[in-house]
């Protein structure tokens, strides 16, 4: 690991040399230095950590129609919503989402 002589930032190895990223600045590698150069990606699937349905099926689910399709089934949780305002109180509300169309909506007092 490098530092930049200039402006301290972390220089990024290249083939021979080391290059800031920030004022451009390089330095020659001396003999016994090893720069590394590795390019990690990562797909879209790799940064959601679980499968949607395999998420949802640890929900509880209820009997509840749909107001979108109709469907009877609906995977549900409750939330804690705070008031904008000091002097409001919390209000538990529960949530429900379509097991078929995966519409949400909030269950009315």
């Amino acid at each position: 690991m490098e530092f930049c002589p200039k402006c301290k930032t972390l220089m990024l190895p290249s083939k021979k040399t080391a290059i800031c990223p920030k004022c451009g600045s390089r330095v020659k590698a001396e003999k016994n230095d090893i720069l590394i150069k590795e390019k990690i990606t990562h797909s879209i699937t790799e940064k959601i950590p679980k499968k949607a349905k395999e998420i949802e099926a640890t929900y509880p689910t209820a009997d509840a129609e749909c107001p979108k399709c109709g469907n009877d089934r609906a995977y549900w949780w409750v939330q804690t919503i705070t008031g904008t305002v000091g002097d409001e109180d919390t209000v538990d509300t529960q949530f429900l989402r379509c097991t078929k169309c995966k519409h949400t909506w909030r269950k009315l007092a």
